[in-house]
């Protein structure tokens, strides 16, 4: 299982950036959905190349659902 990473950097502004690490898919969305909640609105998203990724579990899920006519 690879390391799971949350970084923050606050400017003396107070914006704050966060970093997500270590997550497939789009379960890091998941995970920091509350605490942007309440850090305020976010500004700008930019997904890494480990959000595309389609875990393993999923890509089976969606093969199992997926019907050829």
């Amino acid at each position: 299982m690879p390391q799971r990473v949350l970084r923050f950097r606050i400017s003396q502004d107070g914006a704050v950036e966060e970093t997500v690490e270590g997550f497939t898919g789009q379960s890091c969305l998941k995970l920091t959905e509350k605490l942007e909640s309440a850090l305020g609105s976010v500004q700008q998203r930019e997904l890494t190349s480990e959000a595309y990724i389609c875990p393993e579990e999923q890509s089976h899920q969606v093969q199992e659902n997926i019907k050829i006519i």
